[in-house]
């Protein structure tokens, strides 16, 4: 567990208990310490980045059991550094010419289903590079045969995401996904940011695979890129033109290398015990009461945890799930819950990113509203549409 401090009471920052999961908007995650310790370290030394980048280029491969890697920004960065070297190669030219395609291939391959936001469209970061998409099936069914059929010669990759946002059902396998397209010898590359399995994206035939390192790996904000090493070099390349802005600094590199080996050492059974103890304490608090119904559910992308799927009946509760939420978020400590199914009356609690005695607080905080939602008389509750519109309005007035 990392070492606490006051930073946020330093800084005027509400205090937050993240029952949501590795989201970017909170934080992502709790830095493991030998990230800290190694962020810390280098922070006050120069180095040669991109020597510094051949060290994380070896610890990746040994872990992903690839050829090659290097640390961006972010996985968003990830995404557009590696479609642009399959443009561009390694020729500097081009490099520097983009997003000004010109002769380059630039069509990108992309399962409608997979075409989902992360904060950011999927496809966003695909065409920052000057690259087209080309959508592939609708969003409950995709084909080998329509799959087949447009890919052609301006066909300079295929994009493959793996994440709870996508469609979970209809959609092609990765290793059928990769199998066509490597029949045409186009490149795959599996956005598989939030996910646990190092290795088994790779082996399913993804030429390039694209981690988040302040995810599950515990490590700071950065993205990991890892796969051939013909095509690692020449998204890598993209650092001296379109990626120039999405950088890594020093202190990013050697903590996603520290979060990387300290995931080879990490008590994972442990973890899982203590996340099972949080998933029971709430299931004890919440199960019988009225118009509440909680249950526990695996990952849907088979990560190796479980969340509390918490659905609401607002004629017996008293309260929308999505007000439920909101008042959960606007408390101190503010307490927020994973909620982008909230328009279906239900939402989840994540036990991965919980300090000490953090557990307890949801539990009693969910308590104490529900029985307030109980014995209020208010009958006119608010509809999900109205409060989109009030955190839409909200999110535009930032910074006022």
């Amino acid at each position: 567990m990392s070492h606490r401090t006051n930073i946020r009471e330093q800084l005027g920052l509400r205090a937050v208990i993240n029952v949501s999961g590795t989201m970017t908007t909170l934080g992502a995650s709790i830095v493991v310490p030998e990230a800290i310790e190694a962020i810390s370290a280098i922070l006050p030394e120069f180095v040669q980045v991109d020597e510094l980048q051949r060290k994380a280029s070896a610890v990746i491969a040994r872990l992903t059991k690839s050829e090659a890697g290097y640390v961006t920004a972010s996985a968003s960065s990830g995404i557009s550094t590696t479609v642009a070297g399959t443009m561009t190669g390694t020729n500097l030219a081009k490099i520097h010419q983009l997003p000004r395609t010109g002769d380059m291939r630039t069509e990108v391959l992309i399962q409608i289903g997979h075409m989902v936001s992360y904060g950011a469209p999927v496809e966003q970061a695909i065409r920052l590079t000057g690259a087209t998409v080309v959508p592939v099936g609708t969003m409950n069914f995709s084909d080998v045969a329509e799959l087949e059929g447009l890919i052609s010669e301006r066909t300079t990759a295929a994009v493959y995401v793996v994440s709870h946002h996508t469609a979970q059902f209809g959609q092609i396998p990765l290793a059928d996904f990769a199998r066509i397209c490597h029949t045409y010898k186009v490149p795959v590359i599996a956005d598989v940011a939030s996910e646990y399995d190092l290795t088994g994206f790779l082996s399913d035939g993804a030429d390039l695979a694209i981690y988040s390192a302040h995810k599950f790996l515990g490590g700071p904000t950065a993205g990991i890129v890892a796969g051939r090493k013909d095509l690692v070099h020449a998204a890598y390349l993209q650092n001296i033109g379109i990626g120039r802005g999405m950088k890594v600094g020093k202190e990013g590199i050697v903590g996603t290398i520290a979060a990387l080996e300290a995931w080879e050492q990490r008590d994972h059974k442990g973890i899982r015990q203590r996340e099972q103890e949080h998933l029971d304490l709430w299931l004890t608090k919440l199960n019988g009461r009225d118009g509440v119904e909680a249950t526990t559910i695996p990952d849907p992308t088979n990560n190796p945890l479980e969340r509390l799927k918490v659905v609401i009946e607002p004629s017996r509760a008293g309260v929308t799930a999505w007000e439920l939420a909101d008042r959960l978020a606007n408390g101190t400590p503010s307490i927020i819950v994973r909620n982008h199914e909230a328009s279906r009356g239900l939402f989840y609690l994540d036990p991965c990113n919980l300090h000490n005695g953090e557990a307890k607080i949801v539990a009693e905080r969910l308590i104490l509203l529900l029985d307030e939602a109980k014995r209020s008389s208010k009958t006119d509750q608010e509809s999900f549409s109205e409060f989109k519109t009030r955190q839409t309005a909200h999110q535009k007035d930032w910074p006022s």
